[in-house]
């Protein structure tokens, strides 16, 4: 029996790790047998939660990298929620938050983190998001070769800048190019779909309107879904942009080249502190200081300095926000523009849905008038059903014996049946009730 069953057990993998070494085969103390047969390579990949990410730097350059939830929290120091924005498995409207030190963008198929330095996108296989990184590197690249053909010009422009007072950088930092890279392929991708429905939607509307029939109206049943949802997505998208336009901070919140600069200035101007310095802070006491007052005098001294530098720059770069505005309103105009192509288009909709109302209206109006004239001829043809039930009566008159008399009864009868079926429509007539 034992042979029987060392048979039929499945032979043991080679990845099997053995957590106890030469014991895990014996028993425990506690009488429990050891963990057999767990993959702790794969459990601890899988526990980390690796994710493929796709690394575009300001040189252009792309590589992929494997980093797990927490590390890429501290490496761009965002929160987790920001983080489950770019999770593709949940749907998310279209957000552009601006942070510490990353832009965390979420326009339809492209979910990046943008920081000073590089594009950090989730890998994957989708034509947008290889098209969006294919577009960047271009756009890194022209611009590093303008950069380097127009170096003599630019330093002439930088002087004749500095003698009007003029600070605007002849070329975008590298968050605003790899956000208008990712405003304009979100634009483009909505756009397309806009004049994708467009020209489903017209000729369709156009056959409703002379051919009703039901399969017409599902396809415009299901076109007008499809209106809605994408109305509702390029609103939202119009909304983000419209709402960073009207908030100063958040633009600059948005100069993380800036910020990055003017905290390394700070960080070596603090390196760099002169002893002789801490006078300014501190006066000076005839009286030979202990070193831990000393280091106190030199943290508040670097403290205050931070402070200042940090103020300085939020005033600077709230007032220096025409650039990123300028970038915004571009695309704000062009999403504009989608959204009154399908407003026009919803418009068109419901003057179709209005016509067909009214043709159907105009059919059941004429239905009801000739429901009106058969009940009208129904009355004058009851008219001779109550002279037959007279005339059926059992009882004896001198007409019966007359042989011309039931001739003269039909014709007396049937002028007046005429005579009451013209007077109800010159009823109707005057009534307004049937154009006759």
């Amino acid at each position: 029996m034992s042979d029987l069953k060392d048979r039929l057990l499945p032979p043991r993998p080679d990845s099997v790790i053995n957590l106890r070494g030469d014991a895990g085969s014996r028993p425990s103390s506690s009488g429990r047998q050891p963990l057999l047969g767990v993959d702790v390579l794969g459990l601890k990949k899988r526990g980390q939660g690796l994710k493929s990410w796709i690394r575009v730097d300001a040189s252009a350059n792309t590589q992929v990298i494997e980093v797990d939830k927490f590390s890429m929290m501290r490496r761009c120091d965002l929160p987790a929620r920001d983080l489950r924005l770019l999770d593709p498995l949940f749907v998310y409207p279209s957000t552009i938050l601006g942070r510490e030190k990353a832009i965390v963008v979420n326009l339809e198929q492209i979910r990046c983190i943008i920081t000073a330095d590089e594009v950090l996108l989730l890998n994957s296989l989708d034509d947008y998001v290889l098209g969006y990184v294919v577009e960047l590197q271009q756009r890194l690249k022209a611009s590093a070769v303008g950069e380097v053909w127009n170096q003599d010009s630019l330093g002439l422009s930088r002087r004749r800048d500095n003698a009007f007072q003029n600070t605007s950088p002849e070329y975008l930092p590298f968050e605003f190019m790899a956000l208008e890279v990712a405003l304009e392929a979100a634009c483009t991708f909505l756009d397309a779909q806009a004049s994708e429905l467009e020209t489903e939607a017209y000729p369709l509307l156009d056959e409703l309107t002379s051919k009703i029939s039901t399969s017409n109206l599902e396809r415009v049943r299901r076109l007008k879904s499809r209106l809605v949802a994408l109305t509702r997505r390029v609103q939202k998208v119009r909304d983000e942009i419209e709402q960073l336009m009207d908030d100063d901070g958040d633009m600059a919140e948005m100069y993380l080249t800036e910020k990055k600069k003017r905290m390394e200035g700070s960080l070596y101007g603090d390196q760099s502190l002169p002893n002789d310095g801490l006078s300014f802070s501190a006066p000076v006491s005839p009286v030979s200081s202990p070193p831990s007052s000393r280091r106190l005098e030199k943290s508040l001294s670097i403290g205050r300095s931070r402070h200042d530098s940090a103020k300085s720059s939020e005033s600077s770069a709230t007032e220096n926000i025409e650039e990123l505005e300028m970038l915004l309103e571009a695309y704000f105009v062009v999403i504009d523009s989608t959204l009154n192509k399908l407003t026009s288009l919803k418009e068109y909709i419901d003057d179709t849905e209005d016509f067909i109302n009214i043709q159907l209206d105009n059919v059941r109006n004429q239905l009801i008038q000739f429901e009106l004239l058969l009940t009208t001829a129904t009355f004058v043809v009851a008219i001779f059903g109550v002279v037959a039930g007279i005339f059926g009566m059992n009882f004896e008159i001198d007409l019966f014996e007359q042989p011309g008399a039931f001739k003269w009864v039909l014709t007396i009868t049937g002028v007046c049946g005429v005579l009451v079926f013209l007077a109800f429509l010159w009823f109707y007539k005057r009534r307004r009730l049937m154009p006759l």
